[in-house]
């Protein structure tokens, strides 16, 4: 009987309400908005990044925003908070005895087999593979690691900005003016005139799409080196580092940002190699956008916690459920979006609506769902999934 019950994985139970700290729900559930923006924007234009190329009137300070904010600068706050999550996840599971390694890879599993079926039937523009895949990689190479092997993250991000020096000089030294036009780079998938060849087209575009993303592993990298010091548990132990890294990175990523954006809102003009090199200076840079915007929602949480009014409960219960919110948000664009749906696409209006709109909507859905006291439908499969042996008591 003794043998029988030391057999038996013990399974950390959900978090509870009163335990969780603020800043990581409050920031997933903050920059699933700009997911929403920017994905919205890439379904109505049918082509990444989701830009009107030709914009007039208040087009231009959509664009300048968009550019300058969200584009390539929201996934990397998801990378940060997904390598945070890992550690906490392992901390948890080695408290409660239980076998923590194990347990993340048939997680990490499971987020892949829900990233091959949200790619292919609803969005190419799929992370959960990649995460899946990153999860998988960091727990078998990276989660045991000392602190001495996880401070090499930091040197690799430092050294990184010796190419965002570089870029700007290639753009003094070569960069030309002209009249070339920022035109989005077609998706296939969405511009399909009906489901069945969407779904055709994604079975290439979401494996293509996966491999690109799979050096996000540095960014969750961070997100660990982060959380083993459990700087979002306890802001106030570390208000100075996350005040210089929302200063530090987030002036990276509008300055970064800057040369495109002014190009996007059609204020300046360039050649077609000139906007290429921008593109890239936009792109990189948008990294430190996941530190940035993790430390500054960091500090946020810090003024909030003690004074937490609705708005921020119901946006941290979306943080909770982010998973849920994310394939719900895939599920409106396609029908809002889709030529074979409502087919709403085409202009920059309708994309900041719906994606603003879109946001809303889940952000009261979770609240609701948090009055009730549920995790979440994509949530509650993913860990019945995952725990499912170990509350079986088979090995």
């Amino acid at each position: 009987m003794t043998e029988t019950l030391a057999a038996r994985t013990t399974v950390a139970g959900p978090v509870q309400r009163a335990e969780r700290a603020l800043a990581p729900d409050l920031a997933r559930g903050a920059m699933l908005l700009f997911i929403a923006l920017a994905n919205a924007a890439n379904c109505a234009f049918a082509g990444q990044p989701g830009i009107d190329g030709t914009p007039h009137g208040w087009e231009r300070v959509v664009n300048f925003f968009m550019v300058t904010f969200v584009h390539s600068r929201a996934y990397p706050v998801f990378a940060v908070m997904f390598g945070y999550g890992l550690v906490q996840l392992a901390r948890r599971h080695e408290a409660a005895g239980t076998d923590a390694r194990r347990i993340l890879l048939r997680r990490n599993a499971f987020l892949l087999g829900f990233g091959v079926l949200h790619g292919t039937l609803l969005y190419f523009g799929d992370f959960l593979g990649a995460y899946g895949i990153v999860g998988v990689i960091a727990t078998l190479i990276l989660l045991r690691r000392g602190d001495r092997f996880h401070r090499v993250v930091l040197w690799l991000w430092t050294a990184q900005l010796a190419y965002l020096i570089v870029l700007p000089v290639l753009v003094l030294v070569h960069g030309r003016s002209g009249r070339a036009i920022l035109t989005n780079i077609p998706d296939p998938s969405l511009a399909a005139t009906s489901y069945g060849r969407s779904v055709l087209d994604r079975l290439t575009e979401w494996p293509q799409h996966t491999l690109t993303v799979i050096p996000i592993i540095v960014i969750a990298w961070l997100g660990m080196w982060a959380a083993r010091r459990r700087i979002l548990e306890n802001p106030a132990a570390h208000r100075v580092l996350l005040r210089r890294t929302a200063i530090g990175c987030l002036t990276i990523v509008v300055l970064g940002a800057l040369p495109y954006a002014l190009i996007a809102a059609g204020l300046v003009h360039a050649d077609a190699g000139t906007i290429k090199i921008l593109s890239l200076l936009h792109d990189v840079s948008g990294e430190y956008g996941g530190p940035g915007y993790v430390a500054l929602i960091g500090l946020l949480a810090l003024r909030l916690s003690d004074r937490r009014r609705p708005v921020v409960n119901a946006i941290a219960a979306l943080g909770q459920r982010s998973l849920s919110g994310y394939l719900f948000q895939s599920v409106a664009w396609m029908i809002l979006f889709a030529p074979f749906a409502l087919d709403l696409g085409g202009s920059t209006y309708p994309a900041l609506l719906a994606g603003l709109g879109v946001w809303t909507v889940s952000v009261l859905a979770a609240w609701a769902m948090d009055r009730w006291r549920y995790r979440g439908p994509a949530e509650h499969l993913l860990r019945r999934l995952t725990y499912r042996h170990a509350q079986t008591g088979r090995t």
